[in-house]
């Protein structure tokens, strides 16, 4: 394997303190914008409410848009605007109403509401004309039927129904959802002037157009929110008993029955034998929670994808913890007379150049997503930026340090002193060496 650095000798456990205080800050920020600030923000999935995509012909004026929801009586809707990489304006919105304290059929009315306060704001209503950017396959279809302005005779409604198609596939394509000339439309096959003549007789070219609406109940949401959590949960409890399995740590109970009995010893026990899968745990709730803390300060919404890519950070920082506790594991076999917490720094800094490498090819993958990648995975990608750096340092920020200490609390794999005493302490040296953790058995 490729290594960026050449026998690192960094001092981890050290500048354990740093880490800490660090997490201290980052948990402090977020946690108070979550709990006496704007809080977090659900998406759709979770609150409950009717999601309305809008584009518009022209950028349109946010002030003026919210005055005519608040004339619908919605005035408690969301409007979050939606830039195309492609294209320097914002002519996108997303209007959001929540449906929180509503019942279902109340929340399916608001998708009414919102297009009634569009066509009021817009006018759209005063033509007398069906919008052609609403228009469905089946009523532009039923309108051509009726003009036949290519005067067939057999088949002719087949043969719209096609014609129909073509016409809303260029507009939802090549428009890009709103056609804002009927001009354009020549440039469809098979359409001629005299079609082109009977659309501007049939329809008008409406300001916006609605290009998507989503639904979700208040119960829904109520219910997803509790199965994200418990999604989660069981995820880290499977970790935890994996890792607990796998990297053993401490003395065996028959070592320590004697010593220590009663529900206290018997914890500590438990304790040393789960400490490596206690402290990856506590460091990948350390990563998620963090990476809350964020998306309420910036104000990104917590959906189904974005639970995904917590699901995603939560394995992400779980391998990357295994890796240097697999190290860890290993070099206790090998260095049985160093003090743990040196043994702890060399399995880092040997696992330094691999832990670069992988984290910071990941991260700038998803640091593109993240900025090329749409509004729609910005939340998801937003997620992963952060739980990639949160969670790469945490695995020798945070696991590793609480593996450490809690060792020296117990006292397994102590520093033998060098003074006069020295020859004395060798035979305490060889029980700690065999009393450390990581199966020296």
């Amino acid at each position: 394997m490729i290594e960026l650095f050449k026998q690192p000798n960094l001092d981890w456990m050290g500048k354990a303190k740093y880490f800490y205080a660090l997490s201290g800050i980052l948990l402090l920020a977020g946690w108070t914008s979550i709990f006496f600030g704007r809080g977090i923000k659900y998406g759709i999935d979770f609150s409950g409410g009717t999601n309305v995509d809008v584009r518009f012909a022209n950028a349109p004026d946010l002030d003026k848009l919210r005055g005519g929801l608040a004339a619908q009586g919605l005035g408690n809707t969301e409007l979050q605007p939606i830039r195309d990489i492609s294209s320097t304006s914002n002519n996108e919105v997303l209007i959001f109403v929540e449906g929180k304290g509503q019942d279902e059929d109340a929340i399916q009315s608001s998708r009414a509401k919102v297009l009634d306060a569009l066509n009021a704001t817009y006018g759209v209503a005063t033509s007398g004309k069906p919008d052609f950017n609403l228009a469905t396959p089946a009523s532009l279809a039923a309108v051509l039927t009726e003009k036949d302005p290519l005067f067939l005779s057999v088949n002719a409604g087949d043969r719209y129904q096609q014609l129909a198609k073509k016409l809303l596939d260029y507009r939802n394509s090549d428009a890009n959802g709103i056609l804002t000339n009927f001009d354009d439309l020549f440039k469809v096959p098979g359409v001629t002037p005299a079609v082109v003549n009977a659309l501007k007789s049939s329809f008008s070219l409406g300001p916006f157009a609605i290009r998507g609406t989503a639904f979700v109940g208040p119960k829904v949401g109520a219910e997803l929110r509790l199965q994200a959590v418990q999604v989660t949960l069981y995820a880290l409890a499977g970790m935890l008993l994996y890792i607990a399995f796998r990297f053993q740590g401490g003395a065996s109970a028959g070592q320590l029955f004697f010593s220590q009995s009663g529900i206290l010893g018997f914890t500590l026990r438990l304790f040393d034998k789960m400490i490596y899968g206690l402290a990856a745990v506590i460091a990948v709730f350390h990563d998620v929670l963090i990476t809350l803390g964020f998306f309420s300060l910036f104000r990104f919404e917590i959906s189904l994808t974005v639970i995904a890519a917590f699901l995603t950070l939560v394995g992400y920082s779980m391998n990357d913890t295994i890796v240097i506790f697999d190290r860890i594991r290993e070099n206790n076999r090998l260095l049985r007379r160093e003090a743990f917490a040196d043994v702890v720094n060399k399995s880092i800094n040997q696992t330094l150049s691999r832990t670069i490498l992988t984290s910071g090819l990941t991260f700038l993958t998803v640091l593109v997503l993240f900025l090329m990648g749409g509004q729609v995975l910005r939340a998801f990608s937003f997620a992963l930026v952060v739980g990639i750096v949160v969670g790469t340092y945490s695995s020798f920020g945070i696991a590793a340090p609480i593996v450490v200490a809690w060792n020296r609390w117990r006292g397994h794999g102590v520093v033998v002193s060098t003074g006069p005493a020295a020859g004395k302490n060798r035979g305490s040296e060889n029980v700690s060496a065999r009393l450390a953790p990581a199966g020296r058995r």
